[in-house]
């Protein structure tokens, strides 16, 4: 099984940019999917969250950042509109059987640990 991200980018802060990840051997509606991101020197973190029941988004990308399903193209795409330099990262898609989340009495937070598959990142810059 293989995931792979693509898309990624060097644009202007505000541009846009559309993050996929495509999968072989693994029919991706069947999945939870969840983007995260790392940037250098820094700790991986969640950026979006899609299962049949929810979707996420960390504060940092919420009303940027739209995740979607393509079904005929076994896909799932990472709109990401209103880009900042702070996003400059390497994202990664990853995918899990089930519900990964984990629930602090306040937010529910992706699990990465509960995450089965993972690509091998695309890096998007944002600068000037």
């Amino acid at each position: 099984v293989q995931l792979q991200a693509s898309g990624g980018g060097s644009v202007q802060p505000g541009g846009s940019l559309r993050l996929s990840c495509a999968a072989s051997r693994l029919r991706l509606n069947y999945y939870t999917i969840g983007w995260f991101r790392q940037a250098p020197g820094r700790e991986r973190e969640w950026v979006s969250y899609l299962s049949d029941s929810n979707t996420l988004y960390s504060d940092s990308v919420k009303g940027r950042f739209a995740v979607s399903r393509d079904n005929a193209k076994n896909a799932i795409n990472l709109q990401m509109n209103s880009l900042k330099p702070d996003d400059t990262a390497i994202y990664y898609c990853a995918a899990a059987p089930g519900n990964p989340l984990t629930y602090d009495g306040f937010n529910y937070t992706p699990d990465p640990d509960g995450f089965t598959f993972w690509g091998q990142g695309t890096q998007v810059t944002v600068s000037s």
